[in-house]
């Protein structure tokens, strides 16, 4: 664990920053002692990255936050495509330092704007944003759980977690096995039922988030012992291989 300061000194960002993470639900530490510190793990640590990549790219706040929260959210996919933005985004400024050193040399009656056009940089942020953000399914999300009790809520949560316990208990069979598929099926209608429409295309996704967030390996396997996450993920996969999109 991190104190906040901790975490101000290795981010590089103030600590008034995090305590603003903190209070809109940005990032929230893992725990916050009886004298009122904030505490920050690995997990916290990793999100704040993700954070950290999108504020590079001048997202808003708020959409990150909706980003990061978004059903279906995979981290390592849009990890490939911040990769592909910041490239662009180096490609762009490569040109822009050219043109002034060109201006420099020739005089500013060298009329060149090319480098100033950022259609492209906008277009593929635009798609990214509709790819993390998994619109409908988050305003889906939103719509069924602000009417949710919270005692409907647990019971919805505790019935996921004890599939994962139950997955946990087959993890020694193939994740294509019919026990397998079973057990995806009713973790898919529960997720439809209780949150939103949760396709194969979203199933996949949180299949993958299951292995590559830590936050979510460790409750899964703690639920099933471990490894359960990663034969979780497994079966998810072979069930929305064999499944039309």
């Amino acid at each position: 664990m991190k104190t906040v300061n901790e975490v101000s000194r290795l981010a590089g960002i103030s600590v008034r920053t995090l305590h603003h993470y903190d209070a809109i639900g940005l990032l929230k530490p893992a725990e916050v002692t009886q004298a009122g510190y904030r505490l920050y793990d690995e997990a916290c640590l990793e999100r704040l990255q993700s954070i950290l990549l999108f504020r590079e790219l001048k997202f808003p706040l708020r959409e990150i936050r909706a980003i990061l929260d978004s059903p279906g959210f995979d981290p390592r996919q849009a990890l490939e495509d911040q990769i592909v933005l910041l490239t662009l985004q180096r490609r762009r400024l490569d040109e822009l330092i050219s043109l002034a050193r060109e201006i420099l040399t020739t005089g500013v009656n060298h009329m060149e704007f090319s480098a100033f056009d950022t259609k492209e940089l906008e277009r593929y942020a635009a798609e990214a944003k509709e790819k993390w953000g998994k619109t409908a399914a988050y305003q889906e999300f939103r719509k069924k759980t602000v009417g949710m009790s919270q005692e409907d809520f647990q019971t919805a949560q505790r019935e996921i977690m004890g599939i994962f316990a139950e997955m946990g208990r087959i993890k020694g069979e193939s994740p294509q096995s019919s026990q397998a598929r079973e057990l995806v099926l009713r973790l898919r209608r529960t997720i439809t039922g209780s949150f939103y429409d949760c396709t194969p295309q979203i199933l996949r996704g949180l299949g993958q988030m299951y292995t590559a967030d830590s936050r979510f390996r460790e409750n899964i396997d703690r639920a099933g012992g471990e490894g359960t996450a990663q034969f979780a993920q497994e079966a998810i996969e072979a069930y929305c291989s064999s499944c039309p999109e």
